[in-house]
């Protein structure tokens, strides 16, 4: 993917999932938020973010989910036409949900070690282990379903110049996520999200 492709994603979560993240945490909600963009020439589809507040089920990528099924079926691409995108990688749940919805793919940008150690929501990890004995977040990232891609390693694999263009842009989204993730944690003891 080249730094035009990557620049064009790192926006989509700067202006269309952030705004919708900002909201929910000042609701008491996680940091997780997710979209669904066209391939062809990465057109938002849908955004949206976690919704745990109301929902337990509504994680950033189930709440998309449900957001790109209640389209109208004559206006909605298809799933093998869109590149899915989460802000974290997706847990056990979102992984099976992105899988049986049939998109070939997803992009995440802040791996389960991040999640775990800078988000402090270690739950990802502990239900692939506990539930499933999957150690370290370690599923198969390219299976017969979908191929994952972590953000993050197809910046570092950018040409240097090209790289320097997307880093300021990867950088500012890092810092509102630390800041939302800072606030959602001092205020989650307040709500009543099963899994806080």
């Amino acid at each position: 993917m080249n730094e035009k492709a990557l620049k064009k994603i790192l926006n989509i979560f700067l202006k269309e999932v952030l705004p919708l993240t900002e909201k929910g945490v000042a609701k008491g909600s996680k940091i997780f938020g997710a979209a669904i963009i066209k391939k062809k020439d990465f057109s938002l589809v849908v955004a949206e973010t976690n919704n745990e507040i109301e929902n337990p089920l509504w994680h950033g990528e189930m709440h998309t989910l449900k957001k790109f099924y209640e389209l109208d079926t004559n206006k909605r691409p298809n799933e093998k036409d869109c590149m899915f995108l989460s802000s974290h990688e997706p847990c056990s749940m979102c992984l099976s949900a992105i899988t049986f919805s049939g998109f070939d793919n997803f992009y995440y940008l802040f791996p389960y070690a991040d999640t775990n150690n800078e988000f402090n929501i270690p739950h990802d990890l502990n239900i692939l282990k506990e539930v499933f004995n999957i150690r370290d977040g370690k599923y198969n990232k390219e299976n017969s379903y979908w191929k994952s891609q972590n953000i993050n390693l197809l910046i570092e694999n950018l040409p240097p110049l090209e790289k320097e263009k997307v880093l300021h842009q990867l950088d500012e989204i890092k810092t509102k996520y630390l800041t939302l993730s800072n606030q959602y944690q001092k205020n989650k003891d307040e709500n009543s999200i099963p899994l806080n």
